[in-house]
C-alpha cells in the first residue's frame, strides 16, 4: 500500500480540499436518483460547497466495452469541496448508493447509482480500496466530458487537462473513439 501526499485533516478549521465525484446511473428515475444523491452529498458532515455538472446521457460500458444493447446511463461530475478525509468521503459515498439500493451483483453491471471518487486534489493512493485518483478515468468520457462542463480547467493528476484527454479519446472527429 502506497499512500502520496498528505491526507487531509478532518478537523474543522482546516483548509478543505475539493474532490471529484462521478455520479451515473441506468435503472429507474435515473435524474432524481442522480439529484438525491447531490442533495445527500450537500448535507454530508465537513461538506462546504457541491457544484454539479451537467446531465449526459451516455451508453453503458461493460468489461468488454460499451453495450448499446443496454440501458443508458445518465452521468454527472460534482465538485465537493470538503475536510473529509478521502478514505471518509468514500465509505459516506457508498453508504449514499446502498440508501438508494445499490446492490454489487455484477462489476459494472446495471445500477441504480454508482458515485466514484475521481479525485481529491493532489492526494494519491493506490490501495485496493481507495484508488485515487481513479485508475480509469482518463479514459471515460462519461467522466471527463462532465467534468470539464463543470470546470474548464480541471486537471487530472498522472494524466494532465481533462480537456486534452477529452480532445485525445474522441480524435480528429469530435466522436468518440
Amino acid at each position: 500500500m502506497t499512500h502520496v501526499g498528505a491526507l487531509p485533516d478532518p478537523r474543522p478549521g482546516r483548509e478543505p480540499g475539493v474532490a471529484v465525484v462521478a455520479l451515473g446511473s441506468n435503472i429507474g428515475d435515473r435524474g432524481e436518483a442522480l439529484r438525491q444523491a447531490a442533495d445527500r452529498i450537500r448535507r454530508l458532515p465537513l461538506v462546504e460547497d457541491v457544484r454539479m455538472s451537467s446531465l449526459f446521457e451516455t451508453v453503458a460500458v461493460r468489461p468488454d466495452g460499451p453495450d448499446p444493447e443496454a440501458p443508458s446511463f445518465l452521468n454527472a461530475v460534482a465538485l465537493v469541496t470538503t475536510r473529509l478525509a478521502p478514505q471518509v468521503l468514500l465509505g459516506l459515498l457508498h453508504a449514499i448508493e446502498e440508501e438508494q439500493g445499490r446492490v454489487r451483483r455484477e462489476r459494472w453491471g446495471d445500477r441504480t447509482l454508482d458515485l466514484d471518487l475521481i479525485s481529491y486534489g493532489d492526494f494519491e493512493s493506490d490501495d485496493p480500496h481507495l484508488q485515487v485518483p481513479h485508475p480509469r478515468a482518463f479514459e471515460r468520457l462519461f467522466v471527463l466530458e462532465p467534468w470539464l462542463d463543470v470546470d474548464p480547467e480541471a486537471v487530472l493528476p498522472g494524466h494532465g487537462r481533462v480537456a486534452d484527454l477529452v480532445a485525445a479519446l474522441k480524435g480528429d472527429s469530435g466522436e468518440p473513439r
